[in-house]
């Protein structure tokens, strides 16, 4: 399983070790209005790490935990999956923060490390992100990373805004530069 780091992030593969931090991030009502538009209980945590937990040990790759470097807390989660779960689709990468976090940069200092490595690692050819549609801050994040809106769909059984960038689109991008914040 790999590791990943930012200048203020440490990214790990979810693991049971991560269980209170996560459910604190996914039992937030306000976190997860446009993600599943219902806080999670402690056992859907426990669920969504067995499930991320089988996705590494067979892909390689799944959600990984957002680990403050300085303060060692648990201040968010990412991924690189396939599209709605499904192997046949694109790669996608998604975010949540803590709410006590947003507005820093953070999102986009972690969505940067993961789409690294879906290009570098996993030599995918397209990354796509999708947000519900009235999620402007996610819609910002994913044009910070250069991807571009390509229209609405469907997916997670919610109304989305989906963009994609091409590993060409993204090797041609300028360097990222994080915030100061």
């Amino acid at each position: 399983m790999t590791l990943l780091t930012t200048p203020r992030l440490r990214l790990e593969p979810c693991s049971q070790d991560h269980l209170p931090g996560l459910h604190k991030l996914n039992s937030d009502p306000v976190v997860m209005r446009y993600i599943t538009g219902k806080p999670e209980t402690l056992e859907d945590t426990q669920g969504m790490i067995d499930r991320v937990q089988a996705r590494w040990a067979e892909w390689g790759y799944s959600w990984w935990s957002f680990i403050e470097r300085d303060s060692g807390e648990i201040v968010g989660a990412g991924c690189i999956q396939h599209l709605a779960r499904e192997r046949s689709n694109p790669l996608e990468t998604g975010w949540r923060l803590r709410q006590d976090r947003w507005g820093r940069g953070l999102a986009s200092e972690a969505a940067e490390a993961m789409a690294t490595f879906a290009f570098d690692r996993l030599a995918a050819p397209v990354l796509c992100a999708v947000c519900h549609v009235d999620n402007h801050a996610s819609a910002t994040v994913m044009k910070r990373l250069g991807m571009q809106y390509q229209g609405p769909g469907r997916w997670y059984d919610m109304d989305c805004a989906y963009y994609d960038i091409t590993a060409g689109q993204w090797r041609q991008r300028g360097p990222y530069s994080p915030p100061t914040k």
